[in-house]
């Protein structure tokens, strides 16, 4: 016998949901969950529990999905999660942006100060 079992399972996973909308409505999903991480950690994905040496990638998915290490997310939450993300990367960009003119605002203000300053040492030359 597995254990946790799928009933367990999927029990742990929708602890955190309405009894109206659960997460994981079926024995397939919760699988696919599972088969998912498991390949994330194939993939070289941190592990969120310890102690995973000698251990299948399946087992740990399987552990971390029962103790609530990893969530899973429905569509809904997910499609929410991926906009947050794709605006904060652009609000970084606009940042990096804002910064490197920043930057050359400053050079240029350097340069020409450091002109002004040689212009000032010529003309100082040539009077004398």
């Amino acid at each position: 016998m597995i254990h946790p079992s799928y009933v367990e399972l999927m029990q742990a996973v929708n602890q955190e949901s309405t009894p109206d909308e659960p997460i994981v409505k079926s024995r397939y999903s919760i699988v696919t969950a599972a088969a998912k991480r498991a390949r994330q950690l194939i993939d070289h994905a941190d592990t969120k529990v310890e102690e995973t040496e000698d251990r299948k990638p399946l087992s740990i998915a399987v552990e971390e999905l029962n103790k609530g290490s990893v969530k899973i997310l429905s569509a809904a939450s997910a499609q929410a999660l991926q906009e947050e993300m794709e605006r904060a990367e652009q609000l970084a960009e606009e940042m990096r942006a804002a910064a490197a003119d920043e930057e050359a605002e400053e050079e240029a203000s350097e340069e020409a100060a450091e002109d002004a300053e040689n212009a000032e040492e010529t003309e100082t030359a040539e009077e004398a």
